[in-house]
């Protein structure tokens, strides 16, 4: 073990006895009793071992046990990590400085103690099919492959008109994300294929994320489709004449766009992080509508009338 101070963390003094891990109360720590601390600190940062760590300390006056009290106390605190020396001295040089953030940023959030590593080697083997056109599309793929996901840009080509897999030897992916007004059958293929799929659309200046469909356990698309038909009677109508089809021009600006696709990608990046349970959009959606500037989430329980399987949630 190389025990290096978190990443993305910075250390901070609030007196001369308390040191304070992190800025925002929300990510932040606070240890008192650490006033031999920074010299010890001065040296979290992965190039040590513990044994090399207790004697470079030595070497600057501090006593074997209080360096071991300080080490303790930061681990129990979760602001100690093992360097992840390995994953780093995987990935190609030119990708190295890239995803250094990525690992920081997933170590904060997850609170693991690899700093990002398992997460990072879960991105890497959740296979993404970004499927659609435009302006989104295109962003969301570079944002997933910019943190490290194996994201593909392109049709859906490796599901079979009656919803099996071709025999091509293309494995399905993990997750296909829909971007837009996809076509009824392309829809259906996936749902039969069981292949977890996440809906991402922007028109009438209001952008929406979800649901996050996993077939049989939770809402698909056509309990959407149910439920407002159920509130208005003529949506069956209206939806024949849109399926397939978006305005043109779209009322889809730069900005909207781009928020469409960083909540995606915020999303799909917790799908292969945490795992689908628990999902902001499994059973919902997440909306924003200009001018408004705040995302807000509509519930879409499994509908009864619908033949997917879902169960509503107890």
């Amino acid at each position: 073990m190389r025990p290096a101070l978190r990443a993305g963390l910075l250390p901070l003094w609030r007196d001369r006895d308390t040191v304070q891990i992190g800025v925002d109360p929300r990510r932040a720590v606070a240890l008192t009793g650490m006033s031999d601390a920074c010299d010890v600190i001065a040296l979290l940062d992965g190039s040590r071992d513990r044994d090399q760590i207790l004697a470079a300390a030595g070497a600057r006056g501090i006593r074997e046990a209080v360096t071991e009290r300080i080490l303790v106390l930061l681990a129990a605190a979760g602001a100690l990590i093992d360097f992840p020396s390995s994953a780093l001295r995987a990935l190609p040089g030119e990708l190295r400085e890239q995803m250094i953030p990525e690992l920081a940023s997933a170590s904060v959030s997850c609170q693991d103690g690899d700093g990002g590593a398992q997460a990072l080697a879960r991105r890497a083997g959740t296979a993404v099919q970004v499927c659609g056109t435009g302006r989104i599309a295109a962003t969301l793929a570079d944002l997933l492959t910019s943190s490290g996901m194996a994201a593909r840009y392109g049709p859906l080509e490796v599901i079979a008109p009656d919803g099996g897999r071709r025999p091509a030897g293309d494995a399905a992916p993990d997750l296909a994300v829909l971007v837009g007004r996809q076509q009824p059958d392309l829809v259906a293929r996936v749902q039969r294929a069981k292949v977890p799929h996440l809906s991402v659309s922007a028109s009438e200046a209001i952008g929406v994320v979800g649901p996050l469909v996993r077939p049989g356990v939770t809402a698909c698309l056509r309990c959407l489709d149910l439920a407002r038909a159920e509130r208005d009677p003529a949506w069956p109508l209206l939806l024949a004449q849109v399926a397939g089809r978006d305005a043109n021009p779209p009322a889809c600006g730069a900005a909207l766009a781009t928020a469409v696709a960083a909540q995606a990608a915020v999303q799909i990046l917790a799908f292969a992080d945490l795992g689908p349970n628990d999902q902001a959009t499994a059973n919902g959606t997440l909306e924003l509508v200009l001018p408004g500037w705040q995302w807000r989430r509509r519930s879409w329980p499994p509908n009864p009338a619908c033949i997917c399987g879902a169960s509503p949630p107890a």
